[in-house]
């Protein structure tokens, strides 16, 4: 639930911020919440069901299981080997 704060900060800071979160894509208010998140320890992802995958990230899904012992490196270096034999 999202609550208005009213802040009292120097001209110049609040002109600066304006200009970075503009520059970034982002509200001033997005930035300053997400640094209070950052200071309190609160996580955005508490809750999980609130999270939303993307259409893009859902498309790079390709359904393969990998084993939780499956060792990335060794099998990368078996194809490293192969291709320049």
């Amino acid at each position: 639930m999202d609550t208005k704060l009213t802040l009292k900060l120097d001209k110049n800071v609040i002109e600066k911020a304006k200009e970075y979160a503009a520059s970034h894509k982002r509200s001033l208010s997005a930035i300053i919440e997400s640094y209070l998140q950052s200071l309190t320890g609160i996580d955005e992802t508490e809750n999980v069901e609130e999270i939303e995958i993307t259409p893009f990230v859902k498309s790079m899904s390709s359904g393969v299981k990998i084993p939780a012992d499956f060792d990335y490196k060794k099998e990368y270096r078996s194809h490293l080997e192969e291709k320049y034999k």
